[in-house]
């Protein structure tokens, strides 16, 4: 534990908290000078091999066949070679490597691929949907489905990118998208799983031809009771011999039942539990004497969240809602996102902060997932993640939380605020789960504290004119 400030500290009240310190690597009152290991592609090159499990027990996961060094050993069609190019994909990552090889092979076999926030995992099943349609046949072959309306349409725009130089025909399926009487006769559907139902149950979208799913997020999709039953039927309503892709940063063992169910046989790319952190992310927390000092603290914190964007995570709707309203009351430019936004208003608050016409954006867990926003160099823990319970915490979403900075292997930082028992405990439990430190920046010195996180996000400023990718909508998730 790092020296206590003046006032008390909340790691006074936890008993086992000195036999945690020594079990840590890492001292808590230092910070290091971040760095970050760019490749050509921009996207985080992870230092730790991918795991592969092959469905096929006779096969061979270290053959040859099984991993490439560059898209062209994939013998891809030149459209799909020009659309790599224009998004500025010059070799493959790590994730993509292994993975293109197995989603590309014939005859088609499913896979589960779990991979670190920004090593690529999105421009891998993209690259598969768009490989396996026939453009000759003007009907719906492949369905993507996510959990949220901002990652569905993030991904849309991955595959329109990526497919520019084919005649390819999208779809975007979530709720007031799809036109009434309008039948769906696009190549890729995008969707939320309750839209693509619906359009399936009411013939909007037939589904005779589709020869592949992927679900993005998939653990969040299938944990979730509403999303999952909704996951389940989809793929209830297409061919039996479909090929299905899931894919997520994080498949916690609770889930891995649900997964090997509605994709058996499955090839599997996995990481150690250990090598999930990212290392381009620091990971800092400040102790706060209660509720009020967090509010007087994140108002400090604003000159340093507009060095670059940053986001504030709460836990409830109610919470961005106040937070917001008492930033702005205090006279600061901030902007808000929850589920309880109208679709339209929604894409303008993500539209803003995408482009950079907004650096603070104060969101729940609605953006938690896989969204890809290539300047965001802090993201602030106001609230820490917890089960539905609000004491249990959400492992799962706070690497997910923190993923949405240090992308594309640009360096970020993570602050999480404690201002309870049970907070630190919560904070505690999460340190000890992903075995992991987080460095603790002391508010009783202000100017220090900030010279500290000043150092963090202004130390790759080189990053970020080389991992912009096309249209300022990320590929790497």
């Amino acid at each position: 534990m790092a020296e206590p400030s003046s006032k008390t500290s909340w790691a006074d009240d936890v008993e086992e908290e000195a036999a945690a310190a020594e079990s840590m690597a890492k001292p808590a009152d230092t910070v290091e000078e971040p760095t970050a290991d760019d490749d050509a592609t921009g996207l985080v090159q992870n230092e730790h091999d991918v795991n592969v499990t092959l469905a096929d027990m006779q096969g061979d996961a270290d053959n040859p066949l099984y991993s490439i060094k560059s898209f062209q050993e994939l013998g891809l069609n030149e459209d799909l070679q020009k659309g790599l190019i224009l998004m500025r994909y010059s070799r493959p990552s790590k994730i993509q490597e292994r993975a293109l090889p197995l989603l590309l092979n014939d005859p088609p076999t499913n896979l589960i691929g779990q991979s670190q926030s920004g090593t690529g995992k999105t421009a891998a099943f993209v690259l598969a949907m768009l490989s396996r349609v026939d453009l000759s046949l003007n009907a719906p072959q492949a369905l993507c489905l996510a959990p949220s309306r901002e990652l569905a349409r993030q991904i849309l725009a991955v595959v329109d990118n990526m497919g520019s130089f084919m005649k390819i025909k999208t779809q975007f399926a979530v709720p007031l998208a799809v036109e009434r009487g309008k039948t769906i006769d696009a190549h890729i559907v995008v969707g939320t799983p309750g839209t693509v139902l619906d359009c399936i149950k009411r013939r909007v979208l037939v589904a005779k031809d589709i020869r592949m799913i992927c679900l993005d997020e998939a653990d969040n999709m299938l944990d979730q009771q509403g999303l999952g039953d909704q996951c389940f039927r989809v793929k209830a309503m297409v061919p039996k011999n479909v090929q299905v892709l899931l894919f997520s940063a994080t498949f916690p063992p609770k889930v891995v039942e649900y997964a090997d169910k509605f994709a058996p046989n499955a090839n599997k790319l996995t990481l150690k539990q250990e090598e999930l952190t990212v290392d381009g992310i620091k990971q800092l927390y400040m102790d706060c004497e209660g509720e009020e000092e967090k509010y007087q603290i994140i108002l400090k914190l604003y000159e340093l969240m507009v060095i670059g964007q940053s986001i504030i995570f709460v836990r409830q709707r109610r919470n961005a809602d106040e937070l917001r309203g008492r930033m702005v009351a205090d006279g600061h430019a901030v902007s808000s996102l929850h589920g309880a936004f109208e679709g339209t208003e929604r894409d303008k608050v993500i539209d803003d902060f995408r482009f950079g016409r907004t650096k603070v954006l104060i969101t729940t867990n609605v953006i938690a997932r896989g969204i890809d926003v290539a300047s965001v160099s802090l993201v602030v823990n106001y609230d820490l993640p917890t089960l539905a319970d609000g004491y249990t915490p959400d492992f799962e979403t706070y690497l997910h939380r923190i993923g949405r900075t240090g992308r594309f292997g640009r360096v970020g930082a993570s602050v999480s605020f404690v201002h309870d028992k049970n907070s630190w405990e919560q904070m505690d439990a999460i340190q000890r789960h992903f075995n992991c430190r987080m460095s603790r920046i002391d508010t009783s010195d202000w100017i220090q504290a900030a010279k500290q996180i000043r150092k963090i996000l202004k130390s790759d400023k080189s990053a970020a004119s080389s991992s912009e990718q096309f249209m300022g909508v990320g590929s790497g998730n």
